[in-house]
């Protein structure tokens, strides 16, 4: 335990003398980069993040290099070897398609009879699996934009399953379970004081990572509604199928970045109306859609085992979600000689 204390501290200091050394920056000048955020601040969250979890599962090794491949793949798109953005989606797709098949990894029922009985075919289910795992961690990556906000998101998911006794020692061992808490809030603390980003590699692997936990803690909880567990990461999934509709409307690739997912245009209405910094306007916006979603998170915990319950806050937060959605596009749309 002394050990991981001494992980902990390092995280900070390395972080700060990297920042102040210059290394493993970030900052390219795209445009969907610059346009919440602005400095040169070092991609090493996913490094402090892939080496716990190596040492969490290093008892098995099937968990180990897929986690590893995950997050090498975010690595070189963060270090510019890994440009394109298609390649980077082949990749993970031949990566969790294998890894689901390997491990058996499947989402065993759906409470829809007819849907279920297409989930009793083994090739369905694991494209199914493979389907939901890959929009979650693309997801995570697109609401990356904003300081603090896929931290901040995946620590209130983990907390929760974790407090409901969702986890079992096949997911997390329970000595390691605070552990990876006390990881992500240093790294929250670091990524809010832009000491540290975790970039793409980070990104991608919290996403696999909280989609591991979630299937794992559905096939071991067969009484728990599959809603509940829909309700606890719809953000990502919906804002990464969201984004995959409003860019195909407008004809323009879905694998090509904008400036028009909703955190920020958060952030523009923030900024516009505050007057605040880049960096003020940034952490104030990322506060505001984690205290949404925790509140989300919050009631769907409540009653877990409900179906009915769950499919309507899931309906009620996607209302909420494109209602805000637009009328923050609206003021964006009027508003376009905004300057920072």
């Amino acid at each position: 335990m002394i050990f991981y204390y001494i992980y902990l501290l390092l995280i900070v200091f390395v972080s700060i003398f990297l920042k102040k050394r210059g290394l493993f920056l970030n900052f390219s000048g795209d445009d969907h980069q610059s346009f919440s955020n602005v400095g040169n601040i070092p991609l090493t969250g996913g490094i402090f993040l892939i080496l716990p979890i190596i040492f969490f599962y290093s008892n098995d090794l099937i968990l180990v290099f897929f986690f590893s491949a995950i997050f090498l793949i975010g690595f070189f798109s963060d270090r510019k070897i890994l440009v394109s953005a298609k390649i980077r989606f082949f990749f993970q797709i031949f990566l969790v398609i294998s890894f689901v098949i390997i491990t058996d990894l499947k989402i065993l029922t759906s409470r829809i009879e007819w849907f279920d009985i297409m989930l009793s075919n083994r090739l369905f289910a694991y494209l199914f699996s493979s389907f939901c795992l890959l929009i979650l961690i693309n997801g995570s990556n697109f609401i990356d934009g904003l300081n603090g906000l896929l931290i901040s998101y995946t620590l209130i998911v983990i907390y929760t399953l974790g407090n409901l006794g969702l986890i079992t020692d096949q997911i997390i061992f329970d000595q390691y379970f605070y552990l990876i808490l006390s990881v992500l809030l240093v790294l929250l603390l670091l990524n809010i004081l832009n000491i540290l980003m975790i970039g793409d590699s980070g990104a991608y692997l919290l996403g696999f990572f909280l989609g591991f936990v979630i299937i794992s803690s559905h096939a071991n909880n067969v009484d728990v509604s599959p809603y509940f567990y829909i309700s606890l990461i719809w953000y990502p999934c919906f804002e990464n199928l969201f984004s995959i509709l409003r860019k195909l409307n407008r004809k323009f690739s879905p694998l090509n970045p904008d400036n028009k997912h909703l955190h920020q245009l958060v952030f523009f209405f923030v900024k516009k109306k505050l007057g605040l910094s880049i960096i003020f306007s940034n952490n104030l916006s990322s506060v505001i859609l984690t205290l949404f979603n925790f509140l989300i998170i919050h009631i769907c915990s409540l009653n877990p085992s409900s179906t009915i319950f769950q499919v309507k806050l899931i309906i009620c937060s996607i209302i909420f979600y494109i209602s805000a959605y637009f009328l923050l596009k609206r003021f964006y749309e009027l508003n376009l000689n905004f300057k920072k």
